[in-house]
């Protein structure tokens, strides 16, 4: 009866049931698990996902609880392991620095096994294969293979495989936030194509029944996604036996049949049992990178964070006196209207902001260009915050003033232009200088709506390699040097205008 018991011992430990049950009453693995197991040692896995990548990752908007493909996989791994499972919400853009900051121990969204990231990471067996498809509007006929992608423009996540894809066919590509934002600028006649793996587009057709894109065509690449964990974590042989087991029994099949109507899982897994490839390739260096990417950086500042700086700066401080002199009317109807801008534009956040003007207004039917949307949004945001140092500073004069320019015959405007705005220039610099230098810094946020500027090219840059703090150290940088020329020029300004002040 004793080796009956110990056999039966034994598949319970195997199995996970007896950490489980230890962790449920002990709150630790008391199970003498070997401790080459990091993951049951730990007892818990920490996960990143991006929680927005329906249906793969997202929040069920009934419940509100995180739910999808990649989601339940990663509990169902735990639940073999015998641990609980606990998920960190990290933007894509930036999930694999997260990881590498330790601040979870695997990744789980769909990410794609690649040569590079086999380099760069640890990768497990697959648990979803498809292959790479061109996703185009309905109406367009003009591609059907990648040859026709060359000079097409194509909308893909910047840290994906697929926009290496698309740009090695010779596509423009613009860098989106994801998926669901890449087919919404195809919809808009804002791209061309979009590449991405079947899995994901079947998965947005059948959930939406859109019939305004299509796939047209295949890129003859397969694809495998996999959890990613830090190199040489240890974590392989745990995944990679919980994910055999998952399939063995179904629960893989199972999963995949609930979230995307197929089963997606794969025959096979396409990597060794420790996920690796025999050669990987070989990564040019931290200083090597940053070297042959200074002039690109460099680039994308001059032709775009300066020049959006500077327009959107000049643009916001004529609306700000607008709307400060608005807002010091007697006019009841048109200081109510100033209030209710500043209050808008205060009280929402800039990102909210450049969306409504890039994302939203096409829907009725006004379609404005990358660049000039951004200038818009970054003029409307300095207008509503600069209207109040405007105004401060033309109430900080002496009431006297407008009296003496009333004495002298003076109109309101002469008044204003040869009085009171000189005397309000000096007030207003120091402020007005930190809100230029603020929009310096603010505009990055203008790579959410394809403009290509300093933080974008680094982000682009950094994601084949993976080299995050090299290249974003970079950027930081250069934004820096920017802010440090604005501030010398605020004190020259600022010392020039002091020689008219009265000693």
């Amino acid at each position: 009866m004793l080796p009956e018991l110990n056999d039966a011992i034994g598949q319970l430990r195997a199995d996970g049931t007896l950490a489980k049950i230890s962790q449920r009453y002990l709150k630790a693995d008391a199970t003498g698990a070997p401790s080459e197991n990091p993951i049951r040692a730990a007892g818990v896995l920490r996960v990143g996902t991006e929680g927005v990548y329906s249906p793969f990752s997202y929040h069920d908007p009934a419940t509100g609880q995180l739910v999808g493909y990649d989601v339940d996989v990663a509990k169902a791994v735990g639940e073999k392991l015998g641990v609980p499972v606990e998920f960190v919400e990290t933007p894509w853009d930036s999930i694999f620095a997260a990881l590498e900051a330790k601040r979870f121990d695997i990744v789980a969204n769909e990410v794609t096994i690649t040569p590079e990231r086999q380099g760069k990471y640890d990768l497990s067996q697959p648990y979803s294969v498809g292959e790479g498809v061109i996703v185009t509007r309905a109406d367009d006929d003009s591609i059907k293979t990648l040859d026709d992608v060359k000079g097409k423009t194509a909308a893909e996540n910047a840290t994906s495989n697929w926009s290496e894809i698309a740009r090695k066919a010779g596509a423009d590509v613009e860098a989106v936030e994801g998926f669901t934002q890449a087919i919404t600028l195809l919809n808009q006649g804002r791209v061309d194509v979009v590449i991405n793996d079947s899995i994901a587009v079947y998965a947005y057709l059948a959930e939406t029944g859109d019939k305004s894109i299509k796939i047209s065509g295949t890129v003859g690449e397969k694809s495998e996604q996999g959890f990613a964990a830090r190199k040489n974590s240890g974590l392989l042989p745990e995944l990679n036996g919980a994910l055999d087991e998952l399939r063995a029994d179904g629960t893989l099949a199972e999963i995949s049949q609930r979230y995307l109507k197929t089963d997606a899982t794969g025959a096979a897994p396409g990597t060794g049992q420790d996920g690796q490839n025999s050669q990987a390739p070989q990564a040019r260096s931290a200083w090597q990178l940053i070297l042959d990417n200074l002039w690109p950086l460099a680039k994308a500042a001059i032709t775009a964070t300066i020049p959006l700086t500077i327009i959107s700066f000049a643009i916001g401080l004529v609306i700000a006196l607008g709307v400060a002199l608005a807002r010091l009317s007697s006019n009841v109807v048109l200081s109510n209207i100033a209030r209710f801008y500043i209050s808008i534009i205060r009280g929402t956040p800039l990102l909210v902001q450049l969306f409504i003007v890039f994302f939203a207004l096409p829907e009725f039917g006004v379609k404005i260009d990358p660049f000039p949307a951004a200038v818009i949004a970054f003029s409307l945001n300095v207008g509503g915050y600069a209207a109040e140092i405007i105004r401060s500073a033309i109430q900080s004069i002496p009431k006297g003033q407008w009296e003496a320019a009333e004495t002298i015959g003076l109109s309101y405007v002469g008044a204003l232009r040869r009085i009171i705005l000189p005397q309000a220039t000096r007030v207003a610099v120091p402020p007005l200088s930190n809100t230029l230098i603020s929009l310096v810094k603010d505009t990055s946020l203008a790579s959410t709506i394809l403009v290509t500027e300093l933080l974008r090219q680094a982000q682009i840059v950094a994601a084949p390699t993976f080299e995050f703090f090299a290249l974003y150290g970079t950027a930081a940088v250069y934004y820096w040097v920017i802010c440090l020329v604005l501030s010398f020029g605020q004190s020259r300004i600022e010392r020039r205008l002091e020689r008219y002040v009265a000693r």
